[in-house]
Parts: C-alpha cells; sequence; structure tokens
C-alpha cells in the first residue's frame, strides 16, 4: 500500500520475465535531468485502526517490515543501489531497500535499524518514508550533446513530518508503535540530486553492483575442489581401461585351447547377456531422450550466457532463452529415444513419441500450473496471466511435439544398433553380489561426486533464485558445468566395470541412476537450504519454494542420467 502512479501503463515484459514473476510497475517519483528536488511530497497514507480493512493494510505493513520486505526500483534500466559499510572496510551495494525495519521489545534493532542511532523506541516499527537519491551521469562528449546515467543510488530515511502537504524532511523518526491505536499518518517524500561522474564508462555501468558481492575466491576454491576430483576420477578410468583391461584382454586372447577357454572369469562371462533388453525400456528411452533434450539446452544456454548476451542488465533474457531453446530441440529428444527403443527391440513406437513429448514435459508443466494456483489464489503478482499459460502451451503443442515427431521418424527409420555379441537364449544366474556391487549402495555412491563438484555453485544459484542476489558468474557455471559433464560419465563408468566384474549385467538402468542420484542430494541440499537460510513463513509459500524444488530437481536428474 505505497504511492501509486495514476494512469500510467505498465511496461511490457518478455517470457522471462513473466515466468520469474517479475512484474514492472510504473512509478509515482518523477525526475527531470539535472533539476534538483529537495524533500518533494509523493502522498501521504492515512490509517484509521478503528476501521477493520486499515487496520488490516498497517499490519501487513508492519508484517513486511518484520520480514525485512524490500524494494526494487529501476531507473534507465539500472537497479537504484542502497550502498553501505561492512567489515574490513568493504562497500555493499544492495539493489534493493529495505520497506522499513523493527525494534524488538527487548530493544534489540533488527535488520536495517542498525543505521541509526535515533532507532531506539522498543517494539516498534519505523518505516523508511524517504529517499536521498543520488543520480551519477556523464556527459557524452564525441557525440551529439546529451548525457548517460551511469549509477543510482539512494539513501533510505525515516521522518515524521509534521506538516505532511509542506514537508521539511528534518525531525524525528516516523516510528508505528506495535500496540499504538488511532489515526496513523504516513507521508511519502523524495530529493533527488544529480552529479557528474566522469571515471564510469555507461558500458561497465553494472561494476560497482557486482563488485560488491565478494564471493569470486570461494569459487575458484570450488573449481579446484572439483578438478582434483574429476582428476582422481578421470586416473582410475585411464588405470581400468588400460591396465586392467588390456591384461585381461591379453590373457583371453592367450587361451587358444578349448580345455583353457571353459574357465572364463569375470566380465567375459556375461558377454552373453549384456545386452538383454532391461526391463521398462520404453521408459528408459523416453528418460534418455528428454535428457538429451535437457543436456544441449543447458549447453546453449550456458555457452551464450559465457558469450555475455544473457547478462542481468537483459532482464529475462536467461529464461527465455532456455525456453525457446528447450521447445526447438524437440528433436534430438524424439530422435535419441527412438533409436534407444529401437536398440531394446521395442514395437509400440507410437507409445514411445507419445511418452516423449509429453511425459516430463507434462509433469514440469502440472507442477507449474498447480504452483500458478496457488500464487493466483493469494493473489499474488508472480501469477502468470492466462494469456501466457496459453502461449506456452502453444509452444509445447504445436512446436515442439512436431519435432519430437519428425526426431522419432528419423530415430526409427534408420538400422537398430548393431551389437557385437549374440545375447544367449536363456538369461544366467546372478552370483551373490557383494554389498559395494548390489545395486542400490552402488547408485548411492555414485551421486556423490558429482555432487561434490557442484555444491558451492548451488549456493550462489539458490542465493539468486530465492535472496533476490544477482548471479553473473556464468564463465564459473560453465566450467563447473563440463566438470560435471565428465564426473557423471567417469563415476558411471568406473562403478559399470565393477559390477560387471561381479557378473551383473543390469547395467541400462543403474548407469541412468548411479549419476541420476546426485538429482536426490540435490534435493536434500535444497531441503538443508530452506531450513538454514531462507526465513519462509506460511504454507503457501513452503509449498511453492518446494513445488519450484521439484521441477528443478526433475529437470536436473535427466540431465545426470
Amino acid at each position: 500500500d505505497f504511492c501509486q502512479a495514476e494512469g500510467k501503463k505498465r511496461p511490457s515484459e518478455n517470457l522471462g520475465q513473466v515466468l520469474f514473476g517479475e512484474r514492472i510497475e510504473p512509478s509515482p517519483y518523477r525526475f527531470t535531468f539535472n533539476k534538483k528536488e529537495t524533500c518533494k511530497s509523493v502522498c501521504t497514507k492515512t490509517y484509521d485502526t478503528t476501521k477493520p480493512e486499515d487496520k488490516q493494510k498497517l499490519d501487513f505493513l508492519k508484517k513486511s517490515m518484520l520480514l525485512n520486505y524490500q524494494h526494487h526500483w529501476i531507473v534507465d534500466n539500472m537497479p537504484v543501489t542502497w550502498c553501505y559499510d561492512v567489515e574490513d572496510g568493504q562497500r555493499f551495494c544492495n539493489p534493493g531497500f529495505p520497506i522499513g525495519c523493527y525494534i524488538t521489545e527487548d530493544g534489540r534493532p533488527k535488520d536495517a535499524c542498525v543505521i541509526n542511532s535515533e532507532f531506539h523506541e522498543k517494539d516498534t516499527f519505523y518505516i523508511f518514508n524517504h529517499v536521498d537519491i543520488k543520480i551519477y551521469y556523464h556527459v557524452v562528449e564525441n557525440e551529439a550533446l546529451g548525457a548517460r546515467l551511469v549509477a543510482a543510488k539512494l539513501e533510505p530515511k525515516s521522518y515524521k513530518h509534521t506538516h505532511p502537504d509542506n514537508p521539511d524532511c528534518s525531525g524525528v523518526p516516523m516510528d508505528i508503535s506495535n500496540k499504538a491505536s488511532g489515526a496513523v499518518k504516513i507521508a511519502y517524500t523524495y530529493s533527488v540530486t544529480f552529479h557528474e561522474e566522469k571515471s564510469i564508462r555507461w558500458a561497465s555501468r553494472w561494476d560497482y553492483i557486482l563488485e560488491s558481492m565478494p564471493h569470486t575466491h570461494i569459487q575458484w576454491f570450488s573449481i579446484m575442489n572439483s578438478l582434483v576430483i574429476v582428476l582422481f576420477l578421470s586416473g582410475m578410468v585411464a588405470m581400468i581401461m588400460l591396465r586392467t583391461l588390456h591384461k585381461d584382454i591379453a590373457r583371453y586372447n592367450q587361451m587358444d585351447s578349448t580345455e583353457d577357454a571353459q574357465e572364463e572369469f569375470g566380465w567375459k562371462l556375461v558377454h552373453g547377456d549384456i545386452f538383454r533388453p532391461p526391463r521398462k525400456g520404453m521408459l528408459l528411452s523416453v528418460f534418455l531422450g528428454s535428457g538429451t533434450q535437457i543436456l544441449i539446452m543447458t549447453f546453449v544456454t550456458l555457452f551464450f550466457a559465457c558469450l555475455g548476451f544473457l547478462s542481468p542488465a537483459n532482464r529475462g533474457a536467461l529464461m527465455t532463452c532456455a525456453v525457446v531453446l528447450w521447445v526447438l530441440l524437440g528433436t534430438p529428444a524424439g530422435y535419441v529415444a527412438a533409436r534407444f527403443y529401437k536398440s531394446f527391440g521395442g514395437e509400440k513406437w507410437k507409445t514411445n513419441v507419445l511418452l516423449t513429448s509429453f511425459l516430463c514435459p507434462g509433469i514440469v508443466f502440472a507442477d507449474f500450473f498447480i504452483m500458478n494456483l496457488i500464487l493466483w489464489g493469494e493473489g499474488s503478482s508472480a501469477a502468470i496471466p492466462f494469456g501466457t499459460l496459453v502461449a506456452i502451451l502453444a509452444l509445447w503443442f504445436c512446436i515442439s511435439v512436431p519435432l519430437t515427431f519428425i526426431g522419432a521418424y528419423f530415430g526409427f527409420k534408420k538400422n537398430a544398433i548393431e551389437h557385437p555379441v549374440r545375447t544367449n537364449q536363456i538369461p544366467r544366474q546372478i552370483p551373490e553380489q557383494s554389498f559395494y556391487t548390489k545395486p542400490l549402495p552402488g547408485i548411492i555412491m555414485g551421486g556423490i561426486l558429482p555432487f561434490g563438484c557442484i555444491f558451492i555453485q548451488l549456493f550462489f544459484i539458490l542465493n539468486s533464485i530465492w535472496s533476490h542476489q544477482m548471479y553473473y558468474m556464468f564463465g564459473f557455471l560453465f566450467l563447473v558445468f563440463i566438470i560435471l559433464v565428465i564426473t557423471c560419465s567417469e563415476a558411471t563408468i568406473l562403478l559399470c566395470y565393477f559390477h560387471l566384474c561381479a557378473e551383473d549385467y543390469h547395467w541400462q538402468w543403474r548407469s541412468f541412476l548411479t549419476s541420476g542420484f546426485t538429482a536426490v542430494y540435490f534435493l536434500i541440499y535444497a531441503i538443508h537450504y530452506f531450513f538454514s537460510k531462507l526465513q519462509i513463513t506460511g504454507t503457501a509459500s513452503t509449498i511453492l519454494y518446494f513445488g519450484y524444488t521439484m521441477i528443478m530437481v526433475l529437470i536436473f536428474f535427466l540431465f545426470t542420467g
């Protein structure tokens, strides 16, 4: 319930912004270039606590101050930042600023209340109803005369204006006692000053926000940690491939006489069963198709992000790019699913194509739709309008599905993958397995190493989604993505070799689930993050958090598998 801009149209938004629930509203704060304003009034809100609807509005305001809600303002596509000193003499620039703050009953200042010693009344809310905005610009010399905005910073202040119609911006802070009754008047004002700043180029005007997020040394540490894991795994794989397999093959080649050939051992014993089609081959081929689609989508999106096409200045570009790519990559999904299904000896090709086009996207869409219903029920601005839902369905049914069919047509037309050995008629007995080569322990162990590579990046990504911090380290993310792909492959190869040596030939599902189990660790980490880092209250918010987390977990499962 802040000041509203009358009669101005909302700016239009792209698909990514709509999906992420970013709504840009026009603002009642008016600036004219190089015209200084001091203590200009915007509007005055009056709450009569005896009226139930006014009391409800005031209570919501108090709740949002207690939970440290933030204003996010934009000037010329730049976030208006609030910069303050943190420890070690560093300045931190926050792309938002709090609505207000609260002093607890025992006189402890919470969150932003520490900035001013005048905030000392117990059990009281202080609302930041005045802002001092500084706009920095530089004059363009060589082109046509004009200036460019390079930064916008503000200081939130709290004043109890004695004359709201003719404010003077001085005096005591605007306090709202928790137990106050009667009328509460809040007058919103602002001052704006313009400063010339020659040192900042327009192209690098985002740097001051990004520099104040001190995380790069942790990033390098995590990359080194991941590289050590990769080297270790590559060493193991190379050892097995070169030494052990070389020895095994040399030993098999020495057996010329027939007596020796009876005493086979190790993985050579299962050669007649290794290409036996897996149980539920239909589902596995569908998962492989969807996984390929997500893998290529992630690769291309991150590649573009690395080149700087999807910077935070380009709002919603990342999500738009990902969705469009996913829709266009129906063909590889259909092709891969069809190839594998055919090599598993499947006949029901229509079911295969339909499942590839609808199973995984359908689960994601259903989850997304339920989340949207909850948002809509709560009256949130992040709820997606009906038109956008129809547009997404149109993209899916009219572009993605036909492309999947085309891919599947080519996949089924090609000859099935040739197997180098024949499959025996009678499946052989699988001997008693040791603890390490049983399916479950192997799968659980397989997920640990890939997760170890990514969990530091995961922390920053979750922060950027849930705590409104900017994520801009796409170079690091691309590196971690490559490392993750290598680690998943190598961990799976290793564990596959071990259980083939133990004469267990059910390798197809196990190789998918070994690295796919990383997604389960991701889920556990997301639950830990929820309880340790976020102060989320209310059932709707909790359901939303876990609903969106489940979408990410499913996508990550298909991708790693």
